[in-house]
């Protein structure tokens, strides 16, 4: 649907019936949808795979990485160079989301910036290396 690679490999601990449809037969399908149809697909396809990549990156990865990820996916260009993350949600739901408390969130910041990756505090974030963001987060 969304033309990117598996994200995960599943393995049945039950028989299963597997269908196959070639891709030009399915691709036909899909054309064939009414545009509502087809925009209420895509938006589930795309919901399931953003769920099954949190599910991944909770099972694969620290508190740190997830966070370091977050804070690459949420990165703004600021005016003056460099990029920045402006906190639009309360860092209670910030760490639900990431599946850490959020003293936990407190703290994994707080590391961050001991590590010169990021400055600043309360609603604003400056990212001062990506490259080491990136390198923690595993992307």
């Amino acid at each position: 649907m969304l033309d990117l690679p598996p994200a995960v490999d599943a393995v049945a601990d039950t028989d299963v019936v597997l269908r196959r449809v070639p891709v030009a037969e399915f691709r036909r399908t899909l054309a064939d949808l009414s545009v509502a149809a087809r925009a209420v697909l895509d938006d589930v396809a795309r919901a399931h795979r953003q769920q099954t990549e949190l599910a991944v990156s909770r099972l694969a990865k620290d508190a740190e990485a997830r966070c370091a990820e977050w804070l690459l996916q949420h990165a703004e260009p600021q005016a003056q160079g460099g990029m920045a993350v402006q906190l639009q949600e309360r860092k209670r739901s910030i760490a639900a989301h990431l599946g850490i408390a959020p003293e936990t969130l407190s703290r994994v910041l707080r590391h961050l910036r001991e590590r010169s990756l990021i400055s600043g505090s309360g609603r604003s974030l400056n990212l001062l290396d990506l490259t080491g963001l990136r390198t923690l987060a595993g992307v």
